[in-house]
């Protein structure tokens, strides 16, 4: 049984976390790279909803600054530190927003920054709340897409653009880079535009994790972005494991993680940067350690999930939805413990 944790706010009594009153199922293999990505893709389908409603629009850690910072707050701290380390994006960037989620990044940078961004993810459901959201914050300037693709979203006050597209990030190459003659229209007003157009920017938070083939993730991006001083980058903000851990540290306190998170096996931050520079990537930021700054993220998302009724609709799902909740626990204990980290650091293309 799970060591009982309590929780209450001050003054108050202290209750039994509805965590504590079920087992830990034990790690489960994943049976191939094409199975994970089928459990991945279901478990957006089903918890995406819940996400949006407990954690907001944005699915990703907060940067805590200061005691003082609410989780929303912290949240856009992370996107523009990851703005800051790759010297920012101009008005007018093309974006690639890789697991966008529910699209809470891809409409910062189309809104505060005037990019015209594509998000992308495995989950038709997150394109839909990504879609809903886009169109509820526009309000009254918003025109409803119409293409079979969902079509672009403007910001008029800086020319910012936005669509989502369910696509799994392993396809991107062969979806983005059709021969240069091939169109594609990419907005409600009919605007036809290069799908062969480069991008200047591929941003990726926290979804490299789940990607089985990460070094096709690294040639992809490279393909994919503009090169000869067009000053093209890839941004990327992950987990990680901590490097030399031992073969009990790793039982502890990483496989939890990966089996809960339906990860495949967690890298270092060196393992990425290896991988980036066989590409073809030179290294603009290195590596940048913020786990004492984050970590505050699972401490926030522990309380979220203290409501019995959703572990038990965890538990209706199955043991990957039991899994995924107690592997909040696994996240608290891996930077408790600094054997889980989470880094971020950014590519530029020659």
């Amino acid at each position: 049984m799970a060591q009982p944790e309590v929780v209450g706010m001050a003054g108050e009594q202290p209750q039994q976390h509805p965590g504590d009153q079920h087992e830990i199922p034990s790690f489960e293999a994943h049976g191939s790279f094409d199975s994970l990505k089928e459990r991945i893709k279901k478990h957006y389908e089903i918890a995406s909803d819940y996400y949006y409603s407990l954690w907001g629009q944005h699915i990703h850690h907060g940067l805590f600054r200061s005691a003082g910072e609410t989780k929303e707050q912290a949240q856009v701290n992370l996107i523009n530190y990851l703005l800051e380390i790759s010297g920012g994006l101009r008005p007018g960037a093309r974006v690639l927003d890789v697991g966008c989620g529910v699209g809470g990044t891809s409409r910062f940078l189309a809104r505060e920054q005037g990019c015209h961004v594509t998000g992308i993810t495995i989950s038709g459901r997150q394109v839909e709340i990504a879609r809903q959201a886009t169109v509820a914050e526009l309000g009254e300037t918003a025109s409803a897409p119409t293409s079979p693709e969902g079509g672009s979203l403007t910001y008029p006050e800086k020319g910012g653009s936005v669509r989502f597209l369910e696509l799994d990030a392993e396809t991107m190459l062969e979806y983005f880079r059709l021969s240069p003659a091939t169109t594609a229209t990419t907005g409600d007003s009919g605007e036809e535009k290069e799908k062969g157009e480069p991008f200047d920017c591929v941003w990726i938070s926290e979804a490299l994790s789940h990607l089985p083939n990460k070094e096709l993730f690294f040639s992809s991006s490279f393909a994919l972005l503009g090169g000869g001083g067009r000053g093209s980058r890839l941004v990327i903000a992950d987990w990680f494991k901590a490097p030399g851990l031992s073969p009990l540290q790793e039982e502890a306190d990483i496989k939890p993680i990966e089996d809960g998170m339906l990860l495949p096996r967690l890298y270092t931050a060196d393992e990425y940067v290896a991988m980036a520079e066989r590409a073809g990537f030179k290294v603009r930021q290195g590596p940048v350690d913020v786990s004492k700054d984050v970590a505050k993220t699972w401490d926030i998302s522990w309380s979220l999930v203290s409501s019995p009724s959703l572990w038990a609709f965890a538990i209706s799902q199955g043991r990957d939805g039991l899994a995924f909740l107690q592997a909040f626990r696994a996240m608290r204990r891996g930077y408790a413990n600094g054997t889980f980290r989470y880094a971020v650091m950014c590519f530029e293309k020659p």
